[in-house]
């Protein structure tokens, strides 16, 4: 499960650590205390009950989003935080779920930035409030632009490129890239780095993920017209198994693989119906989130020194379904 690591990943935990454990001689007990206070569904700080509010592209029934909004409710728990959730996945009405949380005077926001031009004036609202702002998966280009402390997600141009890579390795020689949001610009990254280093040829196919029938329509079409493609990559976990569902229905023998991980994909791993999927840990990237703003409210630390703090991505295949079918089932991968 080898793939790009980050050093402010352990950077975090050392500084968490610090912050819990406090000198030598009562920093075991200190840190078993928080860890029981937490098993117990209790804040493991004593810091103020800060409101931390969360803003996402997300479309209704993202399972990838689930997991993202999970891994920041436990950290919440933990660092006595009063969070909020909204998501919506037009850039317009996101940016306006970012002003009415301005409006509470939350005391700290974490956005996505799919569509950067559309949150652009609801960040400088933000700044000009004095709210500190995260931004999580998507944006890592506009994030510093754009006056957030930190970026927490994949570099999807690398991503898309650790894609392209695998690709060779499998030796593929036709791919098909589907885009299932149009105007997200991750969307766009990924497919372009694994465009950047795949040695054969990719074309995108663009298709309306808000309607797996027609999905599922695009796909087939597509592996009808041409039985050269011999791997198709869907950008969302909830996408691969639709695209399984097609190469089935034209009976042909390309290779599904996918960006993005649930329980469905752990199990096509496991059962080898799918490739291979990468994963950029989505529950990681919610609870740094609102651990990072907990640590700036209370110690003033900043994470990435103007980068992104990387969560992936990792090329994951079967060798690895068993452990991740487990925790996806938990709802934590």
């Amino acid at each position: 499960m080898a793939r790009v690591r980050t050093w402010a990943g352990i950077a975090l935990a050392a500084v968490l650590g610090i912050a819990l454990t406090g000198c030598s001689s009562t920093g075991g007990k200190r840190a078993e205390d928080a860890r029981k206070a937490q098993a117990q569904g209790r804040a493991a700080v004593d810091t103020p009950r800060w409101t931390i509010g969360m803003v996402t592209h997300s479309g209704d029934g993202d399972t990838f989003w689930d997991i993202v909004r999970g891994g920041a409710e436990q950290a919440a728990v933990k660092d006595n935080i009063n969070f909020l959730y909204a998501n919506h996945d037009e850039g317009k009405e996101q940016a306006q779920l970012v002003d009415s949380y301005i409006d509470k005077k939350v005391d700290g926001l974490i956005v996505t930035l799919a569509k950067p031009d559309a949150m652009k004036a609801s960040l400088d609202r933000a700044r000009k409030a004095g709210i500190p702002v995260i931004t999580v998966n998507s944006g890592s280009a506009e994030s510093k632009k754009f006056g957030a402390l930190a970026h927490i997600g994949q570099d999807e141009v690398i991503a898309g490129e650790a894609v392209g890579e695998e690709l060779n390795k499998r030796g593929k020689k036709k791919a098909l890239c589907v885009l299932h949001e149009q105007g997200n610009v991750g969307h766009e990254q990924r497919c372009a780095g694994a465009r950047k280093t795949f040695d054969g040829r990719m074309q995108n196919l663009y298709v309306d993920g808000t309607n797996m029938p027609d999905v599922q329509s695009g796909i087939s079409a597509k592996l009808q017209a041409d039985s050269g493609i011999d791997a198709v990559v869907t950008l969302g976990a909830p996408f691969a198994d639709t695209a399984v569902k097609a190469k089935e229905d034209v009976g042909s023998k390309a290779e599904i693989d996918t960006f993005d991980l649930n329980a469905k994909v752990a199990a096509g791993l496991k059962s080898r119906t799918l490739g291979f999927a990468v994963d950029q840990q989505p529950y990681l990237q919610g609870y740094e989130a609102v651990d990072l703003l907990w640590l700036y409210k209370y110690n003033a630390d900043v994470l990435g020194g103007g980068r992104p703090v990387l969560t992936g991505p990792e090329i994951v295949t079967e060798k690895d379904a068993g452990k991740l079918e487990e925790l996806a089932k938990r709802g934590t991968r």
